[in-house]
């Protein structure tokens, strides 16, 4: 970090993303609003579906570099925020299907809107409760106490029977959204384009602002920051919770869209699948999560049309890139382009 890096942050200005990238990152979101044009056009409608997916993971595994990347918390427990939020869609529209509330006191919704806004809250505060405690150890209890609560709630969802027990729950349909045919997959996707572009520049503004110099600053040296008069706990505390709130936001699109949650999408190997998107892409990179997300979902889906011992072999070329690109795929990319 250079001293008028520093002296930029010293006072409050942060320097603004280079004109460059910004019209590369403008002309790759406009390619990516084609995608579904473009896999109609090639008679591959499975392409849209595909890129459904890589975009609800990427959303995952951003929230999850908010604190792994940029604050230096390593957690196994993220997937539990991330089946949170398939639960609250899945069980508020459950309710909606039967015309019955929730605990006889809220009533269920078939509306997407209304239903991401709930498992964002519901997912922020699970974090809330979850962070207030686990953050107050270091190290290998904090990633020991993270597990425990994801697979808490884990075995909690796998003894509901009401809300489908170890089998999952069921959609019969997606949510609506008002004006939108949210049914349909280009329409869906576009919708989760929106969000993950959104989510990307809520990340951008975190960790070019004040509040992202002091979360970066605790990741390299705490006993420094808390000499100048910082809390970290208060600042990763927050942090936690943004994070949990952007995996439940993910959670609910990706239930909404499979129409189905099930107990398996907070078990602690889906935490272990976000961690390896994160990075693969590259950790404390701004789309590292998002190239990460791409690149193991892509591998996953050739592998398995070649083996079914496909997991072996992701594990060679998941060990082999890492150990290589030293910085993951972000890195790798820089390099080439000379930067």
């Amino acid at each position: 970090m250079t001293s008028d890096t520093l002296e930029a942050r010293r006072s409050g200005r942060t320097y603004a993303f280079p004109m460059s990238r910004i019209v590369i990152f403008v002309i790759a979101v406009a390619i990516l609003a084609l995608v579904p044009a473009g896999a109609t056009a090639l008679h591959m409608p499975s392409v849209t579906g595909f890129a459904t997916q890589v975009l609800i993971y990427a959303i995952a595994a951003m929230s999850l570099n908010l604190i792994l990347g940029y604050g230096g918390m390593v957690t196994f427990g993220h997937a539990a925020f991330f089946g949170v939020g398939g639960y609250v869609l899945g069980i508020l529209y459950q309710h909606s299907a039967q015309r019955s509330a929730f605990l006889a006191l809220v009533p269920g919704t078939d509306n997407l809107a209304v239903a991401l806004l709930a498992a964002v809250l519901i997912g922020a505060a699970t974090a809330a409760v979850i962070g207030s405690l686990s953050l107050r150890t270091r190290g290998v209890p904090f990633i020991m106490i993270t597990l425990a609560f994801a697979q808490m709630l884990f075995f909690l969802f796998v003894s509901l029977k009401t809300y489908g027990g170890d089998d999952g729950l069921m959609m019969r349909r997606r949510d609506v959204v008002p004006f939108i045919d949210a049914r349909d997959d280009i329409s869906y996707y576009l919708i989760c384009l929106t969000l993950a572009v959104g989510w990307l520049v809520l990340t951008w503004c975190l960790v070019r602002s004040r509040f992202g110099a002091v979360l970066s600053g605790l990741r390299q040296n705490e006993r420094r920051m808390m000499a100048i008069g910082i809390a970290p706990y208060r600042y990763r505390l927050v942090a936690f919770v943004i994070a949990g709130a952007g995996a439940a936001l993910a959670g609910a699109l990706m239930a909404n869209y499979l129409r189905f949650v099930s107990p398996d999408m907070m078990h602690w190997t889906k935490s272990g699948e976000l961690m390896m998107m994160v990075i693969l892409g590259g950790a404390g990179t701004l789309f590292g999560p998002i190239l990460g997300a791409a690149a193991m979902l892509a591998l996953e889906t050739a592998l398995a049309a070649y083996t079914e011992n496909w997991q072996f072999y992701l594990g060679i070329i998941l060990l082999a890139v890492v150990m290589t690109t030293r910085g993951g795929l972000s890195a790798l990319l820089d390099r080439a382009s000379g930067r």
